[in-house]
C-alpha cells in the first residue's frame, strides 16, 4: 500500500465505505486511528480493551471491531498475522515493508527489515521466472526473554 498521512487515509477509508454502501462511523474511525498510531500488533480483543480504556464513552462492541478489521483488511489498509486457532493480530499496512520474528511461547512479535533477504527473494523469483506480487516472511521460535525463563525453570528443576 502507498504511504498515507492520517488525513489521506481517512479520505481513502471514506471512499472504501462509500463504494461498499457503508456508513462512516466514529467507531470505525477509532479502530483505524488506533492501528495507525500504534506499532503494536493487536488481536481484536486487545483492540477492544484498548478502546474501552482510551475511549470510555464510545459505545463499541467486539462484533463491530471484528467487522471493521475485516473491512480494513479487505481494503488493504491493514494486514494480519495468523496464529492459527489463537486468531489473528493486526497492524496498519502503510508501514515500509518488514518481516516478523514471532515467539511461539509468549506471542511477542519483532519487526525487522533486511535488504539481503529482500534481494535474495527477487533473485530466486527471477531464477524461476516468477513475478512476486507480495510476500510474508514469519520466523517462528522463542524470544530471548522466554529462552531465559525456560533455562531458569530447567535449572531450578535440576537443583
Amino acid at each position: 500500500m502507498v504511504s498515507y498521512t492520517y488525513d489521506e487515509l481517512i479520505l481513502y477509508f471514506k471512499e472504501v465505505l462509500k463504494d461498499k454502501n457503508l456508513k462512516y462511523t466514529l467507531q470505525r474511525e477509532v479502530v483505524l486511528k488506533i492501528l495507525y498510531e500504534n506499532d503494536k500488533h493487536f488481536t481484536p480483543e486487545e483492540l477492544h480493551m484498548y478502546i474501552k480504556k482510551g475511549f470510555p464513552n464510545l459505545n463499541i462492541g467486539i462484533a463491530t471491531i471484528y467487522r471493521t478489521l475485516n473491512l480494513l483488511e479487505e481494503s488493504n489498509i491493514i494486514t494480519s498475522i495468523s496464529f492459527g486457532q489463537s486468531g489473528k493480530k493486526y497492524e496498519i499496512a502503510i508501514k515500509p515493508h518488514h518481516d516478523h520474528l514471532i515467539c511461539d511461547v509468549c506471542g511477542t512479535i519483532i519487526e525487522f527489515e533486511d535488504n539481503k533477504i529482500e534481494k535474495r527473494q527477487i533473485e530466486i523469483a527471477k531464477r524461476y521466472g516468477f513475478f512476486i506480487k507480495s510476500h510474508i516472511l514469519q520466523l517462528h521460535g522463542i524470544c530471548k526473554e522466554c529462552q531465559t525463563k525456560l533455562k531458569n525453570t530447567k535449572n531450578k528443576e535440576n537443583n
